[in-house]
């Protein structure tokens, strides 16, 4: 008999979209044989939620829940727009964002969360019995300062607080709260128009400066200006570019969307004198709903797309 670990039990859940309790009863039931589980759990009457599993859920929900001076936010997906305008599919994606609040970014930790219909995942396994869609919590991120504000946006709303896109800013600060929380908002703002990639240069990915230098190193190599020139004059040029790059994803050192003459950085450094002390972007977070999703080539709405040759 295999070892019921946590680790099997989660691969089970996230291969049939059934709740976490369920899926660790299939495996005891079945001596921790996985796909003897899967069979277990359909002949159990949850073969619906388990053959909606593999489709691709990229549409549905992003939201936001704030409480003072936390926050949290959360992406609900669905395989159609449709589903996302459910009623019980928006009511379902806001109770989430609140729970969230409470698991303080623990993933794990919100699909375990207890509610009204059992554990979120119960929820969430509920709903695609009854809707008939496949759907996923996919991530969810928190923030919280011990002094000054966070401040939710959400883009294309659909509901207080659901959207496509949704933001968090958090603000570090003894000033005065409404200048705060305008700062705070109209920074939100910014960053839904955006997309930045990281509050600081030390914290975008090291996988995305790598492609980005391996990209401007090539450049340069078939730049015909270029030719002859010593090592070290080409390595400035990568670095320029590497730099300018740095300022368009970074969130600090972007140009202000309300004052273009100005970087996000220094307009919340000007912001202080109204708010009466020091301001400091202490952390944000952006969330753009199917970002990163890939739905496989025998997707539905990606053969029809590619029959019309629309994308």
């Amino acid at each position: 008999m295999a070892e019921i670990t946590a680790a099997l039990v989660k691969e089970l859940r996230e291969k049939t979209g059934v709740g976490m309790m369920d899926c660790k009863k299939a495996l005891g039931e079945t001596s921790g044989d996985l796909e003897a589980a899967v069979d277990w759990l359909r002949a159990k009457g949850l073969s619906k939620a388990a053959k909606k599993a593999d489709r691709a859920a990229a549409e549905g929900l992003v939201g936001v829940a704030v409480s003072g001076n936390k926050g949290a936010i959360i992406e609900f997906n669905s395989e159609t727009d449709f589903v996302a305008r459910n009623e019980g599919f928006q009511k379902a994606a806001a109770q989430f964002a609140s729970t969230a609040l409470a698991a303080k970014g623990d993933h794990d930790k919100l699909l375990s969360a207890p509610g009204a219909g059992g554990t979120v995942s119960d929820q969430i396994t509920q709903l695609i019995s009854t809707i008939g869609e496949n759907m996923t919590l996919r991530r969810s991120s928190y923030v919280e300062v011990s002094e000054g504000v966070v401040a939710p946006y959400v883009h294309s709303q659909v509901a207080d607080g659901l959207g496509r896109i949704g933001v968090l800013v958090a603000l570090e600060s003894k000033g005065k709260t409404d200048v705060l929380m305008d700062v705070a908002k109209k920074v939100a703002m910014h960053v839904a128009a955006t997309g930045p990639l990281a509050l600081a240069d030390s914290e975008v990915p090291a996988e995305a400066v790598a492609r980005e230098r391996a990209v401007y190193e090539e450049q340069v190599k078939e730049d015909p200006k270029m030719v002859g020139k010593p090592e070290n004059v080409l390595k400035g040029v990568v670095e320029g570019r590497l730099r300018k790059f740095f300022e368009e994803v970074v969130l600090t050192k972007q140009k202000f969307v309300m004052a273009p003459d100005q970087t996000v950085e220094a307009w919340v450094k000007a912001a202080e004198k109204d708010a009466g002390a020091p301001i400091k972007i202490a952390a944000f977070r952006y969330f753009r709903l199917g970002e990163g999703v890939e739905k496989p080539k025998d997707d539905f709405a990606a053969e029809v797309a590619g029959m019309t040759g629309k994308s």
